[in-house]
């Protein structure tokens, strides 16, 4: 089965018309500058267009119906198909509210999010995922990993549940000698060290990932588009990769392009390129003003991280080092990181040195923004 195709891909989006931005001095977040960072992505696609788009999550600001209008109404102008699957930020509570509950009654619910986004992948707008045949022998599989109780509130971390891993072991089975590749927007392989282990990185993770990615490696998918944690990161767990792609809106503001070809032995080559949003007309120096923003915004991250186990140095200890490292979190976003803080103590400095971007040998693994990856597949 020979192969070549190429698309790309964009997360976290976080659209947010300007009537809609919420004043939170605080946040990570420049949803200011969602729509013109993607107009300047869509306009790079329209002068090479790819054969598809593909949007793991986090597509408006908070579950905004109006946010969500607007872009899946833009994305019907498109000359390439596009494919979404629901992140956390895009639906807040599993049911909407009632006009009388005030500002939430603008904010759609769970079952809304197919009907919304019924032409980009959604074609049983009753049902939460979805599989296509997006090229002739190429398919996708959209998941959804939003989880809630049992009062409709979301459980802080992803799940999938039992009624769609029975339908993924049904798609997977059907589908097999296929070239399959799957989106979901939690995590499912662990972008950072110990991440599935930690209650901070659990929350970005699918709490039953080790299930999923079973079924997935044992079908011989070779590939998951992720996002949720806003990193450039590449993991990969025996032939199975995992790939993170950052937030359009924070730092450093990342897209990818990816290319899938067969070479003449049947070996499938994914080539992935990353691109950043350097500037956008009323953001002229966004790249730096971003970091500037995320290193003088990540204090209280810093501090815990400092103060938690395994470090548990005291605050004052972690007040004297936090200032030296304000950009580490600016450092692991960005992919392929290279982290060196002499000014720590020896067994803080270990610490966070495990961010580095090295193989098992402790050698530079420069992958999670520019790489050609192989696949084996189907």
């Amino acid at each position: 089965m020979k192969l070549n195709f190429k698309f790309a891909v964009v997360s976290d989006l976080h659209i947010a018309l300007p009537k809609t931005i919420w004043d939170a001095p605080n946040r990570f977040h420049l949803v200011e500058v969602s729509i013109p960072a993607f107009e300047q992505i869509l306009t790079q696609l329209m002068s090479d267009p790819p054969d598809f788009l593909l949007l793991p999550g986090d597509l408006v600001q908070h579950g905004e119906r109006e946010n969500h209008r607007w872009l899946a109404n833009r994305l019907t102008q498109l000359p390439f198909p596009t494919y979404v699957v629901p992140g956390n930020h895009d639906v807040i509570r599993q049911w909407s509210r009632s006009a009388e509950e005030g500002s939430s009654a603008d904010r759609i619910s769970l079952a809304d999010f197919p009907q919304i986004y019924q032409q980009f992948g959604y074609a049983d707008a009753q049902q939460l995922y979805y599989q296509q045949e997006i090229l002739p022998n190429v398919h996708l599989i959209g998941l959804n990993s939003n989880a809630f109780d049992q009062a409709g509130e979301q459980i802080g971390t992803g799940l999938i549940d039992d009624a769609q891993l029975n339908w993924l072991d049904a798609q997977l089975a059907a589908l097999a000698g296929k070239f399959v590749m799957v989106m979901v927007h939690h995590n499912v392989l662990e972008h950072l060290p110990g991440q599935s282990q930690s209650k901070l990185g659990q929350r970005y993770m699918i709490r039953n990932a080790p299930d999923l990615v079973s079924r997935l490696q044992s079908a011989n998918v070779p590939v998951a588009f992720t996002g949720h944690l806003h990193v450039q990161d590449v993991a990969k767990a025996d032939n199975f990769y995992a790939i993170t792609t950052g937030s359009l809106v924070s730092y450093p503001h990342p897209y990818r392009l990816m290319s899938l070809t067969t070479d003449s032995e049947g070996v499938h080559q994914l080539r992935v390129e990353s691109r950043r949003i350097e500037s956008v007309p009323e953001w002229p120096t966004l790249q730096q003003t971003s970091k500037d923003w995320m290193g003088d915004r990540s204090f209280p991250f810093i501090l815990k991280l400092l103060t938690d186990p395994p470090l548990s140095l005291s605050l004052s200890q972690a007040k004297t080092y936090a200032p030296h490292i304000k950009d580490f979190w600016s450092t692991v976003a960005a992919g392929d990181a290279s982290i060196d803080y002499s000014q720590l103590p020896a067994v803080a400095q270990q610490y966070f040195q495990r961010y580095s971007a090295t193989d098992a040998n402790g050698q530079p693994q420069l992958i999670d923004n520019n790489a050609t990856l192989t696949l084996n597949a189907g």
